[in-house]
C-alpha cells in the first residue's frame, strides 16, 4: 500500500467513531489474506461464563481469522454495554479476551486477538492486541513443557476515536501496511503495539522541545533587562524555567483527557473539552496577546494555584470552572514576579506550521504533545497503554 493510502486509511479509522466497514477494511489490509468467509457473533445471555462478564460486555463479533504459519489470530469487536467501561473495566476486558482465546466458546485455542473495545457511544473507542502468554514448566519426569498462563494474557492498546491523535497509531503501524511482499507475523504485530518503541520516540522528542523552549527563553534573558534582572535576583536559570514549564504542560495533558478543564458553569467534573489547551492557544475561549504571558500564566499562577471552592472553582478569566491543584506544581518557580514581569515566550513555540521530517504539521510543544494519547492509569499489572 502506497505511504498516502496508509496514513489515510489510519487517519480515516482512528480518527472518527468506531465505524465496522472501516475497521474491517484496516485489518484486512494489516494481515493481507484476512479469512472472512466464517464470521460468528453472540451476545447476553449466550456469552459463556455470562455470570461474569453480561455487566459489561453486550456482544462479541469476530470478523475475521488469521494464521501467519506458528499462530493464530481473530479480529474481534466487542460492544460494551457502558460507556465507562472503556477506562474502568479494562482488566475485564482483557480477562474476557483471554477467555476467548482459550476457547470459551468452543472453538479451537488461539494465540491473540486484534480486537475493538466499542462503547454504547462509540466517539472513543480502543484498538488492542490481546495475547496469551506461555511459561515454561517442568514435568514430572523432568521435562520442560510449555504450559498455557491464562490469567497473565497480555494486552497493548491505542485508544483512538474523534477525540484522539491517530499520530502514534499511523507510525507504528504504517511499515506493516506498506509491505505488501509478505505477510505479517505475530511478532511484526506485536512491535507495532510496542510501548517501549513508542515511550522513547516521546522522550526523544521532548527533549527537543526542552532545548527550543530553553533556548527561546535565552533569547528573552539576552534582550529583556528586567526579566534578566529577575531572574538574577531569583537564582533563576533557563534549564530550570523550561524543565518546570514543560511539565506542568505535561501534567495538564493528562488532565484535560479527564474533561476537568474548561468545565461550565454549574456542569459536573468531567465534562470539559479534551482538547482544553489548544482551544484557548486557537483563541477560541479567550483572546490574547502572548500565549504564555496572558494565558499560560495566569491558568498556572492563579486557575489552578488558587482555591476557589467557595465560588463553585469558577475562574472568570476563561469562564468555566478551573480545578485547585495544590502541592506546588503550579507555583512560580523561585517565586519569581509573574505579575509584573512580561516574559513573552514566542508563540511559535507553543504551535506553529512547520513541517517535520516525519511529513506532520507542527514542531511546537502543544503540536508534539497533540500527538500522543495522554491517558492517566494506563499501567495495569500486564497492560500496557500508549502514551
Amino acid at each position: 500500500m502506497e505511504i498516502n493510502a496508509a496514513k489515510r486509511l489510519v487517519r480515516e479509522t482512528f480518527e472518527k467513531p468506531f465505524d465496522k466497514e472501516r475497521f474491517y477494511k484496516l485489518t484486512q489490509n494489516i494481515f493481507k489474506h484476512l479469512d472472512v468467509s466464517n464470521p460468528y457473533q453472540t451476545a447476553g445471555s449466550r456469552i459463556p461464563n455470562a455470570g461474569a462478564f453480561m455487566p459489561y460486555i453486550n456482544s462479541i463479533e469476530r470478523s475475521g481469522k488469521y494464521h501467519d504459519g506458528h499462530n493464530r489470530i481473530d479480529v474481534l469487536i466487542v460492544n460494551l454495554k457502558k460507556a465507562d467501561s472503556l477506562e474502568r473495566a479494562r482488566t475485564m476486558q482483557r480477562n474476557f479476551v483471554a477467555q476467548y482465546l482459550d476457547g470459551f466458546m468452543g472453538g479451537e485455542l488461539k494465540d491473540a486477538a486484534l480486537v475493538a473495545f466499542v462503547p454504547p457511544e462509540p466517539t472513543d473507542w480502543r484498538f488492542s492486541l490481546v495475547k496469551m502468554d506461555y511459561s515454561l514448566t517442568q514435568t514430572a519426569k523432568g521435562k520442560t513443557a510449555a504450559k498455557k498462563e491464562l490469567t497473565p494474557a497480555r494486552r497493548w492498546s491505542f485508544l483512538v476515536g474523534q477525540n484522539e491523535s491517530s499520530h502514534t497509531a499511523q507510525s507504528r503501524l504504517i511499515n506493516i501496511l506498506r509491505d505488501d511482499s509478505r505477510l505479517p507475523s505475530l511478532l511484526d504485530i506485536e512491535e507495532a503495539f510496542n510501548v517501549e518503541v513508542v515511550t522513547q520516540e516521546f522522550f526523544e522528542k521532548y527533549a527537543a522541545l526542552f532545548i527550543d523552549t530553553k533556548n527561546a527563553i535565552d533569547e528573552i534573558l539576552k534582550n529583556s533587562d528586567s526579566v534578566r534582572t529577575e531572574f538574577n535576583a531569583k537564582r533563576l536559570n533557563s534549564d530550570a524555567f523550561a524543565k518546570k514549564l514543560l511539565g506542568q504542560i505535561v501534567f495538564l495533558y493528562f488532565l484535560q483527557k479527564k474533561g476537568w478543564f474548561g468545565v461550565a458553569r454549574d456542569k459536573a467534573w468531567g465534562t470539559g473539552p479534551g482538547d482544553f489547551l489548544r482551544l484557548l492557544f486557537q483563541k477560541n475561549i479567550v483572546n490574547y496577546n502572548n500565549f504564555f504571558n496572558d494565558i499560560l500564566e495566569p491558568l498556572f499562577f492563579e486557575a489552578l494555584a488558587k482555591d476557589r471552592s467557595d465560588n463553585d472553582d469558577f475562574y472568570r478569566l476563561f469562564n468555566s470552572k478551573i480545578p485547585f491543584l495544590n502541592g506546588g506544581l503550579f507555583d512560580p518557580i523561585n517565586s519569581y514576579d509573574w505579575v509584573h514581569i512580561d516574559i513573552r515566550l514566542p508563540d511559535s513555540l507553543f504551535s506553529n506550521d512547520i513541517k517535520t521530517k516525519e511529513g506532520d504539521t507542527g514542531t511546537g510543544i502543544l503540536d508534539v504533545f497533540d500527538r500522543y494519547n495522554f491517558t492517566v492509569k494506563e499501567d495495569e499489572p500486564l497492560e500496557k497503554g500508549r502514551c
